[in-house]
């Protein structure tokens, strides 16, 4: 059976920079726009030319894609023709093979918000896309508050998408602005959309989250008969984002119908990339990765139940709705007070530690987890500090390195602009093989910013490891997790650390202690020895 295409079209550097607290530069942009080329998407959205500096930079270096690069702006303004619109000339004017106008197609929104009679707003849509047309482009139409539009004046807001259409858009896409449509809302509007005139192969969704519906309401589209998809990496976007790709892209790869029904320009192969990619994002944006997101999230296949551990040594089917390594995650056997042989036997075994069943020291290690959860350790949060401790009971721990002694120091001190400022320094010894190594460093970054002890701490263990130094510098700190366990004067502090490394793995470590530093000090140092021991460092 010929499969139907679906053409995936990615917003994040428009419509997914409209998130709070998220500012890419135009390298970022580059990033990622060639990240999302490689996947295979079929528009990248680079954002709006002449909006900011940001965006003109971007466009102005001209990434080469094999994507339909789009450039995004709004209809021409009402009183003024197509070709004496400066706005949507500089939209124009940035040369992309593609541009993407927005415009109302809500009565409320043309006659209350734009204050224009329904007939201008109608002349404005069919202007600007047919100008577009004119120029050689491929034109979009984005139709605002289509939804909202169609429950309360559903014949002009057809109308209006129609407009598009006979002006020569290739997409004319059905938007969901306020994220308050449901499912079934979006499949009857559709419907009617394609009943009013317009092809489903001409047709897209864009959705918003807020009812956390996006997705859902996506796929309501397609199997209304869309055929055009918008959203952006890990749903970024406006309030509580967009339809995110993340989750669309493996749902129509994997799951049936859509799995038999369409093919989407992006391979299997292909999907295996997508947990990078999503991490690389919040990398750049310096955000933690969503443990609990579906697919790509650190949490997605990780099962603490014992039950469901012995279940999945059969039979991973029996919990996992998908072979997590088809989208580039992994399963996870954590370990906690909870666990039984069968979660240990599983967890060792990915760490690469075979013990048979029945061996005595395997109730040791369970011993141990359950003394030292009670101590104030979470286990279940810090797999790569369980390893260690596995290994250790089992004689198979290295010992690359011997921490001296170390000194944390914070100054409250004027800077040269005469500012008060904190200074955080550290001073650690540590033994490798016959050899003493003292680092000192502060933990001051590029602008001044102090940004603590622990930081301090790991950047004068990292500053000269000796032999090892090669192994670590890829290594990043990219969450820290503080927790009281307990009240009173000898409060225990609990640190979990999460890290990564160059080749994407990501691994957490747990320390417990009095002092917050001490803490943090020990999940640095576990943080590190798994490190080598995954890369295969020898013992000096």
């Amino acid at each position: 059976m010929t499969k139907e295409r679906l053409y995936l079209f990615d917003t994040t550097l428009r419509d997914g920079q409209q998130t709070q607290g998220v500012d890419f530069t135009a390298d970022d942009k580059i990033r990622i726009a060639n990240a999302l080329d490689d996947l295979g998407l079929d528009y990248i959205e680079g954002g709006w030319p002449g909006a900011n500096p940001t965006d003109s930079d971007f466009f102005n270096a001209a990434p080469k894609l094999k994507a339909t690069f789009t450039a995004f702006g709004m209809t021409k303004r009402a009183g003024r023709s197509a070709a004496n619109d400066d706005v949507l000339a500089a939209v124009l004017n940035a040369n992309t093979p593609a541009v993407c106008l927005v415009g109302k197609t809500s009565d409320f929104h043309v006659t209350d918000a734009l204050g224009i009679t329904l007939e201008e707003n109608l002349e404005c849509i069919k202007d600007s896309i047919k100008h577009i047309v004119a120029q050689g482009r491929e034109a979009l139409f984005d139709c605002e508050h289509f939804f909202d539009g169609y429950r309360s004046d559903p014949e002009y807001t057809l109308k209006a998408a129609k407009a598009a259409y006979d002006a020569g858009a290739r997409w004319v896409v059905l938007c969901d602005t306020n994220g308050g449509a449901l499912p079934a809302q979006v499949h009857m509007a559709t419907r009617a959309a394609i009943e009013a005139g317009i092809p489903g192969d001409h047709l897209g969704i864009h959705t918003h989250n807020d009812t956390e519906h996006a997705v859902a309401n996506t796929l309501a589209a397609v199997d209304a008969g869309a055929r055009h998809i918008q959203g952006t990496l890990n749903g970024l976007g406006e309030r509580c984002g967009n339809a995110n790709l993340t989750t669309i892209i493996p749902t129509l790869l994997t799951k049936e119908p859509y799995a038999s029904l369409y093919d989407t320009g992006i391979s299997v192969e292909k999907l295996k990339e997508l947990t990078a990619l999503s991490r690389m994002l919040d990398d750049i944006l310096n955000r933690v990765p969503h443990k609990q997101a579906a697919y790509v999230g650190a949490s997605a296949f990780t099962h603490k139940a014992g039950l469901h551990a012995s279940a999945i040594l059969k039979d991973p089917t029996t919990y996992e709705h998908i072979n997590p390594e088809l989208v580039g995650n992994q399963r996870v056997i954590p370990m906690s007070n909870q666990a039984g042989q069968s979660n240990l036997r599983r967890r060792l075994s990915e760490a690469g530690l075979s013990v048979e069943k029945g061996d005595p020291r395997l109730g040791q290690i369970l011993d141990k987890v359950k003394e030292r959860e009670d101590d104030g350790y979470a286990y279940d949060s810090a797999q790569a500090s369980f390893e260690l401790l596995a290994r250790k009971i089992l004689g198979e721990l290295p010992t690359f390195f011997k921490i001296k002694r170390y000194r944390v120091t914070v100054e409250r001190r004027k800077n040269k602009h005469n500012k008060m400022i904190s200074v955080s320094e550290a001073v650690v010894v540590t033994k490798i093989g016959k050899k003493k190594i003292m680092s000192v460093t502060h933990s001051i970054d590029e602008n001044g910013v102090d940004s603590g002890p622990v930081n301090a701490l790991g950047k004068a263990l990292s500053k000269d490891f000796g032999p090892y130094q090669s192994v670590i510098d890829d290594m990043r700190l990219v969450d820290f997790r503080v927790r009281i366990t307990n009240g009173g004067t000898d409060a225990v502090t609990r640190v979990i650390i999460d890290c990564e490394d160059g080749q994407g793995r990501h691994w957490s470590t747990v320390g417990i202690s009095a002092n917050i530093v001490d803490a943090s000090f020990e999940a640095l140092l576990d943080a590190i020895n798994w490190k080598l021991i995954r890369d295969g460092a020898k013992p000096q």
